[in-house]
């Protein structure tokens, strides 16, 4: 019985330790109850113009199962009416892993 319950901790932290892993050049801290941060996607920002326009676009989850939205680039783009991109940031909030929404931000003109 010991033995199950240590191999499914190992498998419980082998999985939740994807969660914590980001590929931006800013990551700002993440809670563990509650999450809401902004950061940039860009590496440049000395010599980042913002522009005129702003546009967001969005993805949701709720407890990792089920997912909706399109928070690509294109889609906050279009939204904002932006045809020049000249920064991209994202927000993350996270409610206790519950519900979770992704927005990227472009601005350009």
């Amino acid at each position: 019985m010991k033995r199950s319950l240590t191999a499914l901790g190992f498998a419980a932290l082998l999985v939740l330790s994807g969660c914590v892993g980001y590929d931006a050049p800013v990551v700002p801290p993440t809670g563990f109850l509650y999450t809401n941060t902004q950061a940039p996607i860009d590496i440049d920002a000395d010599q980042t113009q913002l522009g005129t326009k702003r546009g967001e676009s969005t993805s949701s989850t709720v407890l990792g199962l089920f997912a909706w939205g399109d928070a690509s680039v294109y889609a906050a783009a279009n939204a904002g009416g932006i045809t020049t991109i000249r920064h991209v940031d994202y927000k993350y909030n996270n409610i206790l892993s519950v519900y979770a929404t992704f927005t990227t931000v472009v601005y350009g003109d």
